[in-house]
């Protein structure tokens, strides 16, 4: 069976110029998950929502995360599980503990879970990601037994990048579905 994606945007959804609704329109085994309230996020109703989705999987799926969504996962993992979760490609995860880093609107996805996946991962980091440090991000891999790639300086990973298809994402996917066969 083919492995699902379920694309998880951040902070403010991912806009017409993101990689993420580029791989939403490329990839047909892909779903993307809508939330009521993209600006000012409350962490327990975008966690419903994720496990709405996830309950409605019928096969295995990789979560493609992106910057607030990356903590997402992590806090679903908390208190949820589900066979049909392979794996997750974490983007550019944001620094939700850093008010240097992130807008208060946020915080409440504070503090960061720092528990080890039950999934294999990737942890996708920029040098030069204005959300968290570098460092911080390293720290984050090790912690969740993530593999790290150092994708130089991309700055966010975002809109802003001007990534488009992103094929060196797309490559990274390729190594953690090797990973997870």
């Amino acid at each position: 069976m083919e492995i699902q994606l379920l694309i998880l945007p951040g902070l403010g959804n991912s806009g017409d110029k993101h990689w993420q609704t580029f791989w939403h329109e490329k990839f047909k085994n892909s779903t993307r998950i809508v939330h009521d309230e993209w600006d000012e996020p409350i962490r327990a109703e975008w966690l419903e929502r994720l496990e709405e989705e996830i309950s409605r999987l019928n096969g295995p799926t990789i979560l493609v995360a992106h910057s607030l969504a990356v903590s997402l996962v992590l806090h679903w993992t908390q208190s949820h599980n589900n066979p049909n979760i392979v794996g997750a490609l974490l983007v550019a995860p944001a620094d939700v503990d850093s008010p240097a880093h992130t807008p208060e609107s946020i915080r409440n996805f504070s503090p960061m879970p720092t528990s080890k996946l039950p999934f294999p991962s990737i942890v996708v980091a920029s040098e030069n990601d204005p959300y968290a440090t570098f460092e911080r991000k390293k720290h984050f891999a090790e912690m969740w037994g993530s593999d790290l790639v150092n994708v130089g300086q991309r700055g966010h990973i975002n809109s802003d990048s001007d990534l488009k298809y992103w094929e060196e994402g797309q490559l990274i996917l390729e190594q953690l579905i090797e990973k997870i066969k």
